[in-house]
This record gives structure tokens, sequence and C-alpha cells, in this order.
């Protein structure tokens, strides 16, 4: 399945990690990622706050809460040895 089924298994296999895995492990890169994230929300929120366009406000709801999940995530993140 996904590609993976012609590995054999016998073979000792390299553990598979995301993009944001490797990302997550460099400390330096992590602490980029989270202000990059923070400053994104508070640019959400001053565009709520506006109240200007209101067909819009759902959609940055969604990002706003997609943003603060992802937050949560990286905060929750322990690298793997």
């Amino acid at each position: 399945m996904f590609g993976l089924e012609k590995q054999k298994k016998d073979q000792k296999s390299e553990e598979l990690l995301f993009e944001i895995e490797k990302d997550l492990a460099d400390p330096m890169r992590l602490r980029a990622l989270k202000q990059k994230i923070e400053l994104r929300v508070q640019k959400v929120k001053e565009i709520l706050r506006g109240g200007e366009n209101k067909e819009e406000f759902d959609q940055y709801g969604a990002l706003l809460h997609g943003y603060t999940s992802m937050l949560k995530v990286i905060s929750r993140y322990k690298a793997k040895k």
C-alpha cells in the first residue's frame, strides 16, 4: 500500500518521516516555524476584528482554527530518537 509493498519484510527499512517532523527536530527551525505561525494568527485576528468583509468571516475563522491547532500540535510534539 502507498508504494511500500515493494520493500522486503526481512530488509531493515528506514523509518518514514514527514517533512514537518524533520523541521520540528531542529530547534532553530522549530522556533522559526512557531514565530511564523504566531505572526499569521495575529494577522488573521486583526482582520477578524476589523469586520470589513462579512462573506469571508467564516473562512478566516477556519483559518484561525487551523493555525491554533498547528501550534497545539507543535507544542505537543516529542522528537523520536
